[in-house]
């Protein structure tokens, strides 16, 4: 396997960046009241993850780039409960996204721990 040169070559950030895709389409369909309260906070917060992935993955060190991945997670977890939110106000289904999320947290706990965590 190849080193990664840039953020994007990594399989966490593609999809993590994947997965914001998905919120915002969701997210477009919630109740026009929710804009400034829900869907911003869920799309802040999904944008958070890959940016986060971008931010560490030129850090120097491990300490710093498992730091930036940590705000990843974080991150990842907010979006989580977002989803919880929704799904529970029956405003979306959201199951195909927890799936997603699903996956970009293993993906992303793996990657950690590879680098030391």
């Amino acid at each position: 396997m190849k080193p990664s040169r840039t953020f994007q070559d990594l399989l966490v950030w593609q999809k993590a960046h994947k997965l914001v895709l998905s919120i915002y389409k969701m997210t477009h369909n919630l109740p026009k009241h929710e804009l400034f309260g829900l869907t911003s906070q869920i799309r802040r917060a999904a944008v958070s993850v890959p940016a986060n992935i971008a931010e560490g993955f030129s850090r120097r060190t491990n300490r710093d780039k498992l730091r930036f991945y940590c705000f990843s997670q974080s991150s990842l977890d907010e979006v989580r409960y977002y989803t919880i939110l929704i799904n529970d106000l029956k405003y979306s289904e959201v199951a195909s996204i927890s799936e997603e999320i699903i996956e970009v947290s293993k993906i992303l706990s793996a990657y950690m721990s590879s680098l030391g965590k």
